[in-house]
């Protein structure tokens, strides 16, 4: 593979449609599968949240009513095109989805959704699965962090980026061309779409968001193969992505260590259920409470040390009115962990507006930190201040959030959180959890893509 005449764009779609299994280095793959089995944990787990059901329902009315791809969390099929989406919608929704740091970006969610879809579709080889997900991966992290800071402020990056990578995986199954990948990465990118907007009002745009990018980069591949043209330089040109929708854009993240520095691997696991700003405070302030042996009501005030992109998403919420909604403000967040020591589905739903919690809630303030927005994105520093009510002052600091790659989550809990997630859906029971898990985790021998659940 090697496309070093290439830049931008063509360099991308280059690398998406020549990668094959024997460039991928073994712990790559190994990660792969992790991210998958994580994956599929929040995909089940979507059962049940309105925002997924609607959008569900409009896939099943649209039809095809059967097919050969799996909605993973009603046991019901449809065409790839149609699960696809449904499936992006379920696995974005808990807040328990993947994220890479330096791009600001889910790519399971748009890379997974898409990519079984359309293997099942063409039975194709766990093998051949497993490969495109890998160039889904490698090339909606670049985009994220070529896009840069400016667009992350206003655009949600896995809605804008997602659809290149969902090209990206699903012409790799394909086996597009460059060429013809190029033309696919034109038409994902000149739909792409996302704003931040829909947090001020506790709107279900962010799983439609997923179900679009999901979807367009699905479409985009297909039309591709059949002669669809596409802009060369969607990415980079004079009136594509980058002059739309940054100010910060960087070209040479494109293809930054590209067939070597292998950005799967950088992707983290979420560890609590809420918006990943919310995790470096949340594990900051559980060291306080655990080191101090705090209760809830031996806390006064938290101040958490913060980037400015916290502030830019978590700022709007104010007074959180849904489940959703209370998983992008950082002050029920860390009220969350302070009582209960993990900020899961269960505390969510039963706890968010719980009295104790909500007081809390409007004690915890943030402030903009130069040490944390520097280091942002590639590291998320966690830092607080907490008061005690009995006037103490106490710090809490962690430099890898539970879940980043240097804290990260073993297989061993990878399947755990995957099987508390279907079991409180009750999407899955665990002995149907561990059957489908054990198949993930022997994919890459898989001969063909078939049923997981259905």
């Amino acid at each position: 593979m090697s496309n070093t005449t290439l830049t931008g764009t063509a360099a991308l779609a280059a690398f998406a449609a020549q990668l094959e299994v024997k460039d991928i280095p073994a712990h790559v793959l190994r990660k792969t599968e992790d991210l998958l089995v994580d994956w599929f944990g929040s995909a089940v787990a979507g059962k049940g949240a309105r925002a997924v059901e609607i959008l569900t329902q409009f896939v099943m009315d649209m039809g095809p009513a059967s097919g050969p791809s799996e909605i993973l969390f009603n046991r019901r099929s449809s065409s790839p095109y149609m699960a696809a989406m449904a499936n992006a919608a379920a696995s974005h929704v808990v807040e328990q989805d993947d994220v890479h740091n330096g791009s600001v970006f889910h790519p399971a969610t748009v890379v997974f959704s898409p990519a079984l879809a359309v293997a099942q579709a063409i039975g194709a080889s766990g093998e051949d699965f497993l490969v495109a997900c890998v160039a889904g991966y490698e090339v909606g992290i670049r985009v994220g962090e070529f896009l840069g800071r400016s667009h992350y402020r206003i655009f949600h990056t896995t809605g804008t980026a997602g659809g290149v990578a969902a090209a990206a995986a699903v012409g790799r199954l394909l086996k597009l061309t460059p060429e013809q990948m190029n033309h696919a990465f034109g038409s994902a990118g000149t739909q792409a779409a996302g704003l931040w907007e829909f947090l001020r009002d506790a709107a279900d745009s962010k799983q439609l968001h997923t179900a679009h990018a999901a979807g367009t980069g699905l479409m985009s591949a297909y039309l591709a193969k059949q002669g669809f043209t596409g802009a060369k330089c969607i990415l980079e040109g004079a009136q594509g992505m980058a002059v739309g929708m940054s100010t910060d854009a960087d070209v040479r993240k494109l293809t930054d260590g590209l067939g070597t520095r292998w950005t799967t691997v950088e992707t983290s696991f979420k560890y609590h259920a809420s918006c990943r700003h919310t995790h470096p405070a949340a594990d900051a302030l559980l060291q306080v409470v655990k080191a101090h042996h705090l209760k809830l009501s031996d806390i006064a005030k938290v101040v958490t040390h913060v980037h400015q992109g916290a502030i830019d998403v978590l700022g709007p919420v104010v007074d959180p009115s849904t489940v959703h909604q209370s998983k992008f403000s950082m002050g029920t967040v860390l009220a969350l962990v302070a009582q209960y020591e993990h900020a899961g589905l269960a505390e969510f739903d039963a706890h968010f507006k719980d009295a104790a919690i909500v007081a809390l809630r409007d004690k915890v303030e943030m402030v903009l930190d130069v040490e944390v927005d520097t280091a942002y994105p590639q590291r998320w520093i966690g830092k607080v201040t907490v008061t005690t009510s009995d006037g103490r002052v106490l710090q809490g600091r962690v430099d890898e959030p539970k879940g980043d790659p240097g804290n990260t989550l073993s297989r061993e809990e990878i399947e755990s959180k995957a099987i508390r997630l279907a079991t409180y859906s009750q999407s899955a029971t665990e002995a149907e959890m561990r059957a489908v898990i054990a198949k993930l985790w022997a994919l890459v021998k898989a001969p063909r893509m078939d049923a997981l659940l259905t």
